[in-house]
């Protein structure tokens, strides 16, 4: 497993996108990565707004692509996954629910307003209020 500082180094791909590490916390008794990114919305719109994204990854699933220097996960924490070059698609059309690197996805709105992703799979343990509070997504980003 990873440790804080190997996360602190490194950036997580995900969706084509590179998220930076934030915080870790224990929700539902077991050990979670936040990465954070900020990025504007459409440039086409007269007046773009920042978006805060989010995404929750139990610790274990977390692997190093040391040849890469970057985070990818993995739900077995151990095997690199196959980086896919794909067309980065605006947050907005996204759908909700997709499938990334083998695992099944499920995005929502936090309270505070940041996007947040997480495995669909763990949706009741790390896609609720109380896990929100435990990594501090109830307050403004």
């Amino acid at each position: 497993m990873l440790t804080e500082a190997d996360l602190e180094v490194n950036v997580l791909e995900f969706r084509q996108r590179s998220f930076q590490f934030e915080r870790l916390a224990e929700v539902a008794g077991r050990p979670v990565a936040l990465f954070s990114r900020t990025e504007t919305e459409s440039e086409s719109q007269f007046r773009p707004r920042l978006v805060h994204l989010k995404i929750l990854v139990p610790l274990g699933w977390v692997v190093l692509d040391a040849s890469n220097d970057v985070l990818l996960i993995a739900r077995d924490g151990v095997s690199v996954p196959v980086r896919l070059a794909e067309p980065v698609v605006e947050v907005g059309a996204e759908p909700t629910e997709f499938q990334e690197q083998g695992i099944a996805w499920t995005r929502v709105r936090a309270p505070a307003g940041a996007l947040v992703y997480g495995p669909t799979e763990l949706r009741e343990q790390v896609l609720t209020p109380k896990a929100f509070t435990a990594l501090g997504l109830e307050q403004s980003s």
